[in-house]
């Protein structure tokens, strides 16, 4: 697996776990403590998810490539001595 594949899963598995993870919070029968900690990997979780998404952005912008200029008239100068 290359690079971008291995984001990709990696994306993929971080979003399923979110979705679980949801699913998990609206379960009425976890603790108090046990939902705080739920949520504190779900922050942990996202702001990986984030920075992955970040890269990937990165990546598939690449290296920007400046316009080819329109024609314009060039500025002329006369010079004397």
């Amino acid at each position: 697996m290359n690079q971008p594949e291995i984001l990709d899963s990696d994306i993929r598995a971080l979003q399923q776990w979110l979705r679980a993870a949801w699913r998990q919070l609206g379960d009425p029968s976890l603790t108090t403590f046990s939902r705080r900690e739920l949520r504190n990997q779900m922050k942990q979780c996202s702001a990986d998810l984030r920075a992955r998404l970040q890269v990937v952005a990165e990546q598939q912008s690449g290296p920007v490539q400046q316009p080819i200029p329109a024609y314009s008239r060039p500025e002329l100068r006369i010079l004397s001595w």
